[in-house]
């Protein structure tokens, strides 16, 4: 037991190796283009406040968006997907693997779920022992399942799921601005550098390099950013882009997609002035999602959870098709949506 402690806490710490990387590189282009190109190169007092300006808006936002996608703890199923007590017993004593599924598909039928396994079954999680809700995977390095999950990224040590998926885009895109903020200013002075226009001085090197190593991360980087606002324009996460999310009446590569608008406000809501700020404003509670397809199977339960993060009962709730005109009739991207929600009883 100790040594597989260690272990962990050996992995733990390895982790958070290229984050270390990340804020070292940050740090040294600070001090590069602080201090040895706008105080020991640029003469102009104009140019040089201006240069100090746009890097620090820019630098500020990256650092913001950067810190609360490392942060932000995944969020993980609620209790409510959790197996009763009686039927975990039952679950945990059964050695048959389709009655196991029965007993799976008895309780997911009280539960928002719609997608299954490639073979068809309820996708449950042994590790976390929970009946996994849409979208949600388990990740093997966090030890956790994580709602909605998009992908584990070492360069944050963390998930990125529906807890910080929005924060995730907007540090790829501060970091790609900040990048191109480094590239466009330092370039004059990389020509001069380079042509020998100016002397030699111990800022060249700083410059030089400076300018290779911003070019080199805003190709990477602007290169996932492309990737992952069209994965939102398609309402799908990085897993469901390898491997199609599994519904009742089969395979769907676009099960989720609303159409484009309703796919980015999934994301970043629905007020304009929170899109370009890393404050968390994307819609839902991540246990529950929209889905394009009509063929759903009628007895299975329609709700979402109720704030306090539990599955109502029959004898509190009842449900129903909420098809709004607007829902039915959306000509976004020409697909048809359905809503589903819980009402309480009168």
């Amino acid at each position: 037991m100790a040594p597989s402690h260690a272990l962990r806490c050996c992995k733990r710490a390895l982790n958070w190796i290229p984050v270390l990387f990340i804020n070292l590189v940050v740090g040294w282009s600070y001090y590069a283009y602080v201090v040895e190109l706008c105080v020991y190169t640029i003469h102009s007092n104009a140019e040089r406040v201006s240069y100090l300006v746009i890097l620090h808006i820019s630098l500020t936002m990256f650092i913001w968006s950067y810190w609360k996608t490392i942060w932000s703890k995944p969020t993980s199923p609620s209790k409510a997907f959790c197996l009763p007590s009686a039927e975990k017993d039952r679950f945990e004593r059964e050695d048959r693997a389709e009655v196991q599924q029965e007993i799976l598909k008895k309780v997911a039928k009280t539960l928002p779920i719609y997608t299954r396994t490639a073979g068809g079954a309820v996708r449950y999680c042994d590790p976390c022992q929970v009946i996994k809700p849409d979208r949600c995977h388990h990740c093997s390095t966090c030890e956790t399942c994580v709602l909605k999950m998009d992908h584990h990224c070492p360069w944050v040590n963390n998930c990125v799921g529906f807890s910080n998926y929005k924060f995730f885009i907007l540090f790829l895109a501060y970091a790609s601005l900040y990048c191109i903020v480094i590239c466009t200013t330092v370039t004059q002075y990389f020509i001069k550098f380079w042509t020998k226009k100016l002397k030699d001085t111990h800022a060249k090197f700083h410059i030089l390099f400076l300018f290779f190593v911003a070019a080199l991360f805003f190709i990477s980087i602007v290169s996932l950013l492309t990737y992952h606002l069209w994965l939102v324009g398609k309402n799908r996460t990085t897993i469901e882009a390898f491997r199609a999310a599994v519904f009742p009446n089969g395979p769907d590569k676009n099960g989720f997609s609303l159409g484009f608008s309703r796919n980015f406000c999934e994301v970043f809501g629905h007020r304009a002035e929170y899109w370009f700020v890393p404050v968390f404003s994307s819609l839902g509670d991540g246990h529950s999602f929209d889905t394009r397809l009509v063929h759903i199977d009628p007895e299975q339960a329609k709700s979402v959870l109720q704030p306090n993060g539990k599955s109502p009962s029959d004898s509190e709730t009842h449900t129903c098709v909420h098809q709004t005109g607007e829902n039915l009739k959306e000509a976004t991207d020409g697909v048809q949506t359905v809503t589903v929600i819980m009402e309480n009883q009168p």
